[in-house]
């Protein structure tokens, strides 16, 4: 029911899905771009729509009082941004105890402008023995999707490349807000 309801809400509203399904159980689902709070319900509803269990992560202080009960039933993972200690560990965790586990992220870590992406995601992928798959949002062509799977092979700056040259021509709600697909130079 819910999963006819969100394909005739999003039609309604028109927004269209191109999405193949990865072959692996377990994978880091990374969503692009990120610059409005309606990518949010528009995310759901399209995993709603696949009838996919995702996992994601927010800030801490997105989960209190009754929503802490509702965003943990919806997949969501609290996490401390004032403190990475143990977390790219504890991911890597769930995904050794699962059996099918999807992690979605967003890498640009809010929806303000940024002028890196964090690391965490490849990390998390790299330490789970897990791919990427690389999703979008476009609100230009009003198109949700995923296709794309990467392995990370350890050299992340090649890898990088890869991903932003899929994410190259993708135009988020607030394309001013949308920084450049890099890693904090070191």
């Amino acid at each position: 029911m819910l999963k006819s309801f969100a394909k005739k809400l999003l039609k309604l509203i028109g927004w269209k899905i191109d999405i193949v399904l990865p072959k692996e159980k377990k994978y880091v689902l990374i969503g692009a771009p990120h610059t409005s709070n309606w990518d949010f319900p528009l995310t759901m509803l399209t995993f709603w729509t696949l009838h996919l269990k995702i996992h994601w992560v927010a800030k801490i202080q997105m989960f209190w009082g009754p929503f802490h009960y509702l965003f943990t039933a919806l997949g969501g993972i609290p996490v401390d941004r004032k403190s990475s200690k143990g977390f790219i560990e504890q991911i890597t965790t769930r995904f050794d105890e699962a059996d099918e586990m999807v992690l979605t992220i967003s890498p640009e870590g809010t929806r303000s402008k940024t002028d890196h992406w964090k690391s965490g995601f490849y990390h998390i992928a790299q330490s789970a023995n897990v791919p990427i798959c690389m999703a979008y949002i476009d609100y230009e062509k009003r198109t949700m999707g995923f296709s794309q799977v990467l392995y990370p092979s350890g050299d992340i700056d090649a890898d990088m490349k890869i991903i932003a040259e899929f994410y190259k021509d993708i135009k988020g709600k607030r394309p001013q807000n949308q920084g450049p697909v890099q890693l904090k130079k070191e």
